[in-house]
């Protein structure tokens, strides 16, 4: 498929294996993989990072076949739950800094545009979260308001 903001392709990649069980090979299993994944999120990391570090540092393919839950869901078990998806707030930083960025050089023609693409994808991910229920419904994107957001 297209990208949406350009005429180029996408790059096509590496596929995962199929699997129904955890690889023999995995170091970490079931309730050990949470304990880690809740000592890692008390550190500060993000679900990213915590997906990051157990894929390159322990070697844990898929935590989801290891413990039979998403990441996701065991946070929010164990307390952990997010106001905003992690998706959502990076972007909101991004278009923050960007408006930074432009009150000091107004006359960055590029980047008004990227804010003009950035925002877009705000509002476009806004209204999948409201329908998926993860933002009221009520809830509107305001440049003014963001930065109060992510602080």
């Amino acid at each position: 498929m297209a990208r949406m903001y350009s005429r180029r392709r996408g790059k096509s990649g590496s596929k995962k294996v199929p699997r129904n069980n955890p690889p023999e090979w995995q170091q970490l299993k079931g309730e050990e993989l949470i304990k880690k994944i809740i000592e890692l999120r008390k550190e500060g990391k993000s679900k990213s990072e915590i997906g990051f570090i157990l894929r390159d540092s322990y070697g844990v393919p898929s935590i989801k076949l290891a413990t039979g839950k998403k990441l996701g869901k065991i946070l929010e078990e164990h307390g952990f739950k997010e106001e905003y998806p992690e998706d959502f707030v990076n972007l909101i930083k991004k278009a923050v800094n960007l408006r930074k960025h432009l009150e000091r050089n107004k006359k960055d023609l590029h980047n008004k545009r990227a804010l003009q693409l950035i925002e877009s994808k705000i509002r476009r991910l806004a209204k999948y979260y409201i329908r998926e229920g993860k933002l009221p419904k009520s809830w509107k994107y305001k440049p003014e308001e963001a930065e109060v957001l992510i602080k």
